[in-house]
């Protein structure tokens, strides 16, 4: 099923959830999102419910491509939503 974004906070962050699902979906891939961040699988959770967290994990994925790639096409979205998304969020270089 695609997601829709509206262009507001909350569809960034339910963006950056779906995201981070499908990371933690898969082994290979959620392995070097938690070496690279220092997370430890527990603090998944928590984080979930942060939007500065979520702001970084959309920055994981815009920092390679084959993963944005990979997950734009399985969430049905263009690159530039995830983009999109990620500037409405703590942190985005658009302020």
């Amino acid at each position: 099923m695609a997601l829709k974004f509206s262009g507001d906070a909350e569809g960034a962050q339910t963006i950056a959830l779906k995201a981070l699902g499908y990371l933690a979906a898969d082994e290979e891939l959620l392995e070097p999102f938690l070496g690279a961040t220092g997370l430890m699988v527990g603090d998944l959770r928590a984080g979930a419910t942060d939007s500065a967290f979520l702001a970084g994990v959309l920055d994981y994925f815009l920092q390679n491509e084959a993963l944005l790639l990979a997950f734009a096409g399985a969430s049905e979205l263009a690159p530039e939503t995830i983009v999109r998304a990620r500037q409405r969020l703590p942190g985005a270089l658009n302020d």
